[in-house]
């Protein structure tokens, strides 16, 4: 049922005790839920990845219950259905981990890989994953774009790429160079709650994948 990482030495181990908060909402949620996942959620897609999408952390119903990044909720139907559009993809979602689901060209990881309670993470949590954060966009050579999914997400990717948030303020599409010569384009988080109240279009979210494969093939 739960998908392998395709970058596991930079993931932290299943019982992570780096947040006690976090420990504790996974410990309740085993013993209510013993089937689920319940761990850190680890990446998902091609190691050889151009493109790398970053996400907040796990949902309570999707990732962290199928131990794949956006699997089985809302935001993964307009993730997934967006990423098969543009080519990226191949086989069929079906909101599984095992649905036999594969990426082409892209790689997706959290920003916080352990399901936080009420979906928000404190800037403690935050900051304490974000060393696996730089490990996963360390281990991607070949990755020069990254789609920041949200605020929080943007906020990490910045910081673990050597940019400077003050001069790199968020917004949909709005497009970041930093100093390694990355380029860092954010989108609206594709959550249900943007999704419902028209914050984020299927429109929108497009543009923001249309826009990486222009760069790509500009070069």
């Amino acid at each position: 049922m739960f998908a392998p990482s395709p970058l596991p030495a930079t993931e932290p181990p299943h019982d992570c005790p780096v947040c006690p908060r976090l420990v504790h909402f996974r410990e309740e949620l085993r013993a209510e839920l013993p089937d689920w996942w319940n761990a850190p959620v680890p990446a998902f897609g091609d190691p050889a990845a151009w493109l790398a999408i970053i996400g907040l952390a796990p949902g309570k119903h999707g990732a962290n219950r199928t131990g794949r990044p956006f699997t089985g909720d809302f935001a993964g139907d307009l993730l997934f259905n967006t990423l098969a559009k543009f080519g990226l993809s191949s086989g069929s979602y079906e909101g599984r981990g095992d649905d036999g689901l594969s990426l082409n060209g892209v790689m997706i990881i959290n920003a916080v890989k352990c399901l936080p309670p009420a979906n928000k993470p404190t800037p403690a949590e935050i900051h304490a994953c974000r060393p696996f954060l730089a490990q996963q966009t360390a281990a991607l050579p070949n990755a020069r774009i990254f789609i920041a999914l949200g605020q929080i997400a943007h906020q990490s990717a910045v910081k673990v790429m050597g940019g400077r948030l003050p001069k790199a303020r968020f917004g949909h599409l709005a497009e970041h160079r930093v100093p390694d010569g990355r380029i860092l384009i954010d989108s609206y988080h594709c959550s249900r709650y943007n999704q419902n109240t028209g914050r984020l279009t299927a429109e929108m979210f497009e543009a923001v994948f249309a826009r990486a494969l222009a760069l790509r093939a500009a070069g």
